[in-house]
């Protein structure tokens, strides 16, 4: 089978904001459909990781976008595993128009939890180096990202239903979708979404009183975080262009 998967989408409108263009979360969903089917196909899904009392907890990600796909835009999508260590694994992912040319590229960053202790547990390194890929992502790792929490009162709200996953967690896309609704509607008509950072750090459980922080670090760079009793749940940063 090969290495690297490849899928596609069109952009709905349903899917579409204001704007009438693709959204950061819904990339993001795009990019969690891909590497879960991806995985699926070679042996290493969802359904084989819970046969052996594991799961695949995305730790961190790192998403650009030059461009973003507007009402009934085909999206091909390219996946593929990078390095792949003892407790992480990475896959990257480029995205492609309908001629071919990138408009974005992300890096992403999992580990396997044992589903009873959610500790991590070794990888297969040597069954997952088999789909390692040379293909090349010419994005910046995801790095250190600045603590905020500390720096001003945060905004709250509490998980409810609509933010669950399958684990029954609060869902990594509703991460992001959180921490993008604290920027005004002003932002997004004036700027887009160069780069998208998120580091997760804790999960998420329903009736969590949470509290959201930002606070811009360099001229249109914001650091940002969920906090669940002071202690950050998870860090992002954003840079706006």
């Amino acid at each position: 089978m090969a290495k690297e998967g490849v899928f596609h989408f069109i952009t709905e409108s349903y899917l579409l904001d204001f704007r009438g263009r693709v959204t950061i979360p819904m990339i993001g969903n795009y990019l969690l459909h891909a590497a879960s089917s991806h995985a699926s196909e070679r042996g290493f899904g969802y359904t084989d990781m819970t046969e052996k009392h594991t799961a695949w907890v995305l730790s961190r990600l790192a998403l650009e976008m030059w461009d973003y796909p507007q009402m009934s835009e085909p999206i091909t999508l390219y996946t593929w595993v990078g390095e792949v260590g003892r407790v992480f694994t990475e896959r990257c992912f480029e995205l492609q128009n309908a001629v071919g040319k990138p408009f974005g590229f992300a890096r992403s960053i999992w580990a396997a939890i044992d589903l009873e202790t959610r500790r991590p547990t070794l990888l297969d390194v040597e069954g997952l180096g088999v789909y390692q890929s040379g293909r090349l992502c010419p994005i910046e790792k995801p790095g250190k990202i600045p603590t905020v929490e500390n720096e001003m009162p945060g905004t709250p709200f509490t998980v409810k239903y609509s933010d669950l996953d399958i684990n029954g967690h609060l869902n990594s896309i509703k991460y992001m979708e959180h921490l993008l609704d604290l920027f005004d509607i002003r932002m997004f008509k004036e700027k887009e979404v160069h780069r998208f950072e998120i580091a997760y750090l804790a999960e998420g459980r329903y009736g969590m009183e949470l509290e959201m922080h930002s606070t811009e670090t360099d001229p249109n760079q914001y650091a940002m975080a969920i906090c669940h009793e002071g202690k950050a749940i998870c860090r992002a940063k954003v840079i706006w262009q």
